[in-house]
């Protein structure tokens, strides 16, 4: 039985596990360089972290305070068991706790389906960011 939880993560405390799952999915598996995973946003983000029944990090999100979502990343092993779509859940949840109106993403286009599942619409052209193509997508939660 694939158990896990998601939660609050804290960069300050949690810093370490949030940083395993986006290396290995973004700078390992996508190449992306690792100077443009870090940034800025890091510290004032609302960061989620999905945990297996050991407490292993399996997945991240982050809410930014202006409505971007980003870093959505599960682990390998965990990816077509829902994990990725109760996170999005949980951060459009969130969201709409900060009564946020509207959230954006710029999704890499091979998921764009996914979030177009969950209401997300298209709201702009293809663009490449780390030599991986993405599209921005937005969401109105009223």
């Amino acid at each position: 039985m694939n158990v896990y939880t998601i939660r609050i993560a804290s960069w300050q405390d949690d810093g370490l596990a949030l940083r395993s799952v986006r290396e290995t999915v973004f700078v390992r598996e996508q190449c992306v360089p690792v100077e443009l995973e870090w940034d800025e946003f890091d510290m004032n983000g609302l960061h989620l972290l999905a945990v297996d029944a050991a407490q292993n990090a399996i997945a991240t999100a982050r809410l930014l305070p202006n409505g971007v979502i980003g870093r959505m990343a599960v682990l390998r092993e965990w990816r077509g068991k829902g994990v990725g779509s109760a996170l999005l859940l949980r951060v459009l949840e969130e969201a709409k706790k900060k009564q946020m109106q509207q959230v954006t993403l710029s999704a890499q286009l091979h998921a764009s389906g996914f979030y177009v599942k969950f209401g997300f619409q298209i709201t702009g052209e293809k663009f490449m960011d780390a030599g991986i193509p993405h599209i921005r997508m937005s969401l109105w939660l009223s």
